[in-house]
């Protein structure tokens, strides 16, 4: 570990050269790689040099233990490093486990109501608001890319896209069956009703990462059509992409021009491709999956609130929160945050196996 820790803070160095070199600035494709790496590479180098600074400040104390004068201090100093290293040594085996090269990147989301009728249509428009709130708290940008609403404000499905820094990294692990248990408001005798939404997190796919033969797409315009207020052309300017090779068909009704509409169909096709081609490598690769707290299977159960007891329980790491509202308006950090601790635990553990 050791050795590779010295090759990437001698990178580190050769990098901090070269983007301060003006042959290189004047560059720039060359010096935004130059410093996209360097950006990569600096916190495994920041805390590798802190733990050598603690290493160093133990060793310099333990030659002093002997000195009468400075026993007491060099003690103090000597147990505090010392204690430190483990810890930092631990963390820097965290930061070398590979980056999924998806983290930074935009997401499409989809929701789907599943098992539930009308209320389960409600629990896709709870869970829509939900990561809605939770992208508005960390500024993201969210923008519907096409809905098929209920009367009642429901979805039957959503699409849209959380354009921001890191947004695949932090959502990635919401995809799968998430189930709800409460009364709904229809309900007169106070039953409580079990439903389901299927949530789809997939990375925003870039042009030259997916190549599309037009050939390959059946173009179909059609009228917009929508409950709740929402706009109805008048004109056939809603767009249905269909994918011939695959099958796949991806629709948007949400802006108000064709062009607009293709372009946004184009986007979901390209990142649904993408989806379809890293399933297929995730699957060749079984002991890496196994690695993984899930982000693959969509018909996996993955989380149940129930409002009954105000308890959100993620069944894969079993973690329950017992702040319905607030998890429900996006606080969803301490859910996330552990479900990614999870991950990387399991992923080092695949590492040193």
């Amino acid at each position: 570990m050791f050795e590779k820790l010295e090759e990437v803070e001698k990178r580190y160095d050769e990098l901090t050269e070269k983007i301060s070199s003006p042959d290189i600035i004047a560059n720039q494709a060359e010096w935004q790689k130059y410093v996209k790496e360097h950006a990569e590479i600096e916190e495994i180098v920041q805390k590798y040099r802190e733990y050598k600074k603690a290493k160093q400040a133990m060793e310099e104390a333990e030659s002093m233990l002997n000195d009468r004068e400075l026993k007491e201090l060099a003690q103090a100093e000597f147990e505090e490093n010392k204690e430190r290293l483990p810890k930092l040594e631990e963390e820097l085996k965290m930061l070398l486990i590979p980056k999924d090269p998806d983290d930074e990147k935009n997401i499409i989301c989809e929701i789907r109501a599943g098992a539930g009728g009308e209320e389960a249509a409600l629990f896709a428009g709870t869970l829509f608001r939900m990561y809605a709130m939770y992208a508005e708290k960390r500024r993201w940008k969210v923008e519907i890319m096409n809905e098929n609403a209920t009367g009642l404000g429901g979805y039957k499905e959503i699409t849209f896209m959380v354009t921001g820094k890191g947004a695949y990294s932090k959502l990635k692990f919401e995809s799968g069956v998430h189930r709800v248990q409460r009364v709904p408001d229809t309900e007169s005798s106070g039953r409580i009703h079990t439903s389901t939404a299927t949530v789809a997190v997939l990375p925003e796919a870039a042009d030259v990462e997916v190549q599309i033969n037009d050939a390959d797409l059946r173009i179909d315009t059609f009228r917009s059509s929508g409950a709740g207020g929402q706009h109805v052309n008048k004109t056939s300017s809603a767009i249905r992409i269909t994918h011939m090779p695959t099958g796949i068909v991806v629709e948007c009704q949400n802006e108000r021009s064709q062009t607009m509409n293709k372009e946004s169909a184009m986007k979901m096709l390209r990142t649904k491709l993408y989806d379809m081609e890293l399933a297929k490598q995730q699957n060749e690769v079984a002991s890496a999956r196994k690695q993984q707290v899930g982000t693959g299977d969509r018909s996996e159960k993955i989380r149940t609130y129930n409002y009954p007891q105000g308890r959100i329980t993620d069944h894969r790491i079993g973690l329950s929160i017992y702040q319905m509202d607030s998890f429900l308006n996006g606080d969803l950090d301490e859910m996330i945050e552990t479900l990614i601790a999870t991950d990387r635990a399991e992923k080092l553990k695949g590492e040193q196996a």
